[in-house]
Formats: C-alpha cells, structure tokens, sequence
C-alpha cells in the first residue's frame, strides 16, 4: 500500500524515529505500565483514539504503542524549534479552527499507506473521559475503513511533580491501556452527515466503555487518577 508520497508528507522513517525517542524518554522519566498492546493489529492501517488530560499523553503513547505513530497535533504546539523537530518525527500539524484540507490529505496518507494515526478526539486537552467528540475520527475511519483501537492514559494527572510542577512526579507511574479494534461504519460505506454522526455516536460508547473498563482494570477511579 505504500506508495510515493508527496513532498512534505509525514515520514513512516521519521515517525520510528520518534518512537525510539519517546521510548527513551517516556521510559526513562516515568514508569509506564501498558496493558492490551498486542490489541494493535501488527499491520495494515488503524487509528488510535487517545484520551488527552496532560501534554505527556501524546509522547506517552508515541513510546509505549507497538508501532510508530503519526498524531494530529495543534498547530499551537509546534512553535520556534519544536516545528522542525515534529515535522521531522512524522507528526501532523493541524489547524482546529477550520478545514485544514493539508492536514486532513496527510492523514489519509499515512492510513492508505498503512500506518497509525493517532487522534484526540476530544480536540483538545480536558478531562480526558471522551465526553466531547469531533466527527473527524469517524471521517477518517469510515472514508478508509481502518479500524480504531480505543487507549485510556491513566495517572498523568494525577500528582505534579515537585521539579517541573506541569509535569507528573519524575518516576511515578502512567497507566497505557488499549483497547479491542472496532469498525465505525456500519457497512454500507455511506459517508453523508448522517451517516458521520451516527458512527460519532458509535465510537463515543466504544471509547466510553474502554475508559470505563481500563480504570477498573488499573484500579484509578474518574477524577482521581
């Protein structure tokens, strides 16, 4: 499925590359316990639906899945030297306050050429418990049929760290817990608005219910991570 790739495309080399440093570094600050990563389909293009209630869950996952991933990031974050470096690594920068038609064409490429994409679908950072879905994950997984493998990041939020108050305690531990892929369509490969809001729906229970199970399995109840 690979293909060639227009110039500025994310790189698949570039996104191992930022694995490799998100394992370094994920592992080597905190203690992440990560649970269900061979729920990941080992090949072939798939979506991780990510909750976001700290900056850390985005590297946090970078060095923890089992593939490299390509995440759609806020154009806000890619500021003075971390524009190149992200760039570099394979992320996605993305304008959320329009159609950012660049930003939707690389998507689409890295999972037709069968890689990760990583996506917040809450759109930004929050509590973290999927309660505000956008429609682009539905967009992306009904327009290319990969499958979305829910993850829950547990206990980034949960103490600040007395070196860098905006960070977790250095050495304390972030739960990772991924969940079963599923297909957001509902087969009949419609992509009318109706058919986008119904599969949003379908994917908030899905993603809702995983959260709701990794906090058992991990033992951390909602709001006290």
């Amino acid at each position: 499925m690979n293909g060639p790739s227009r110039k500025g495309a994310p790189s698949p080399k570039g996104a191992a590359v930022g694995r490799g440093i998100g394992i370094g570094l994920m592992y080597g600050l905190w203690k992440p316990r990560v649970l269900g990563a061979w729920r990941v389909p080992a090949t072939g293009p798939v979506i991780l639906a990510v909750n976001h209630s700290h900056n850390i869950d985005g590297p946090m996952l970078m060095g923890t899945a089992p593939r490299p991933v390509h995440f759609l990031i806020k154009k806000e974050a890619f500021i003075g030297p971390l524009d190149p470096f992200l760039l570099s690594i394979g992320q996605l920068k993305v304008d959320r306050e329009t159609t950012d038609r660049a930003a939707v064409t690389d998507a689409l490429g890295v999972l037709q050429g069968g890689g990760v994409l990583g996506i917040f679908p809450e759109g930004s950072r929050g509590e973290g418990d999927f309660a505000s879905l956008r429609s682009g994950l539905a967009y992306f997984a009904v327009r290319t049929g990969a499958p979305i493998v829910p993850v829950a990041v547990l206990g980034s939020t949960d103490r600040r760290g007395r070196l860098i108050s905006a960070l977790p305690p250095l050495r304390s531990r972030v739960d990772v817990v991924f969940g079963d892929a599923f297909d957001a369509g509902d087969g009949s490969g419609r992509r009318t608005r109706r058919a986008m809001d119904d599969a949003t729906l379908r994917i908030q229970k899905r993603l809702t219910a995983h959260l709701d199970n990794a906090r058992r399995l991990t033992g951390r109840r909602a709001g006290l991570e």
